[in-house]
This record gives structure tokens, C-alpha cells and sequence, in this order.
């Protein structure tokens, strides 16, 4: 079974919101980089299989894979090929001992976007990590004043604190977040929000607007009387 190390520390919010799936068989080694991971402030998921793995990815929304190569059931490479045939663009880094190129090649041909060769420095490994996490952040983020929505993960985030939203307040938020300072009419917000299932109506609107009200600290939305809502810093 993957177990998941729980954050002990008080680094930055940021970090917090990180998640990584390390794929390592080893038990020594899995629990040097879970502890690792942990003392860097990062939530870690550690799997020893890549079919763990894999439904792992269905359960958790991660911020980057740590990924072994040799492992028992389905290995690194095609965890990794998997991933990226379904749409999954979560950055990758293997961690191998192979020093075949034509190993490596079909690595990075699989979609990673770096590998170390064991043994590693730790403090090299955690510098790739950061790296590649802020490059990954600027890439995926949409931002208004302190709100910024992550579209990859279907996260809003608040001063770098992930919202917790239903489908429907993060379909909602995105919208007011896109349309920032102007009015969105509510007939916009029933076709973003009740387009495929469910019956459009005032008040369920209202009940979605207030939660997102009771959860936001740093933008209101203001009402438009008649017409809609807005979203001002």
C-alpha cells in the first residue's frame, strides 16, 4: 500500500499545497526520501508498485512524480506513458541507476522532464525539485490580485492556500476570476454552471455565491442587483 507522510513542520503555505508521488521500491531509500521530502515541507505519497502508483494518480491531484524505474508490476517507464496518454502533464523526474542512454532516452521519449542517477545528492535533488515546481507554477497559474486559479490541478488557490470548492464553486469562482471587475450576468453563470446536469434556479445560485462569500478573505463579490455578480479586490 502507498502510505502518505503527513507535513510535521511550518514551512511556507506553498509548500504545503505540494504534493509529490515518490514510486520507489526500495525500503531503505523510500523512507530517506519521504523523510526528505518531509523535512522540505512537501506532502509525499510513497508507493512501492507502479499499479500503487497509478491509482494513486486517480485519488490525488500531485504536484510531481518521483519516479523508480525497476519496480514490481508496472515499472516507471510505462507508469510514466500511461500518465501521458491520459492527458497527464504532472512533471516528472526518475530516479534510476541505469546508465543506458537508450534507457534514458526512452525516458525522457515517455515524458519525463529529468532524471538523477543513484546515488544522488540530497540537496541537488530537492534544488531540481524547487526548479521545477516554480516552472511548472508560472506556467499553469491564472491570477487575479491573491487569487490564482491552478487549471491543471482544478484548483483555486488563495494566498497560496488551495480552496476547499465543490465542482460547482470552483466552475463558479473560475468564471467571476476570468471576468475579474466586470459584471458576469446570471444567465452566464447557469450555462457555465448547469450546462450538462441539473436545473438552473436563483436560489441555488445564491447558495453557491454565498459559500464562495464565506470562503474568499482577500476579493469580495458584489452583487449587481438584477443582473449579476462581480468580483473586485
Amino acid at each position: 500500500m502507498c502510505t502518505e507522510k503527513k507535513i510535521q513542520n511550518s514551512r511556507s503555505n506553498i509548500q504545503h499545497q505540494q504534493h509529490i508521488l515518490l514510486l520507489e521500491d526500495d525500503l531503505l531509500l523510500g523512507e530517506t526520501l519521504e523523510d526528505l521530502l518531509d523535512e522540505a515541507g512537501y506532502l509525499v505519497t510513497w508507493c512501492k508498485n507502479g499499479q500503487e502508483a497509478l491509482d494513486a494518480t486517480f485519488k490525488n491531484n500531485f504536484s510531481l512524480y518521483l519516479l523508480d524505474i525497476n519496480v514490481p508490476l508496472i515499472n516507471g517507464l510505462t507508469l510514466l506513458k500511461e500518465l501521458r496518454g491520459a492527458d497527464d502533464e504532472t512533471p516528472a523526474i526518475y530516479l534510476t541507476s541505469h546508465q543506458e542512454k537508450a534507457l534514458l532516452q526512452e525516458g525522457f521519449e515517455n515524458g519525463a522532464d529529468g532524471y538523477m542517477k543513484k546515488p544522488f545528492d540530497s540537496d541537488e535533488l530537492l534544488l531540481r525539485i524547487s526548479a521545477l515546481l516554480r516552472r511548472e507554477k508560472k506556467s499553469s497559474m491564472t491570477c487575479v490580485k491573491n487569487l490564482c486559479i491552478d487549471a491543471k490541478r482544478s484548483t483555486i488557490l488563495e494566498n497560496e492556500v488551495a480552496l476547499n470548492l465543490s465542482k460547482k464553486e470552483y466552475l463558479l469562482l473560475v468564471l467571476l476570476i476570468e471576468n475579474s471587475e466586470k459584471t458576469v450576468s446570471k444567465e452566464m453563470m447557469f450555462e457555465a454552471l448547469w450546462s450538462v446536469e441539473g436545473s438552473p434556479s436563483d436560489g441555488a445560485l445564491r447558495v453557491l455565491v454565498t459559500r464562495l462569500k464565506q470562503e474568499l478573505k482577500t476579493v469580495q463579490i458584489q452583487n449587481v442587483r438584477g443582473i449579476g455578480y462581480r468580483l473586485v479586490s
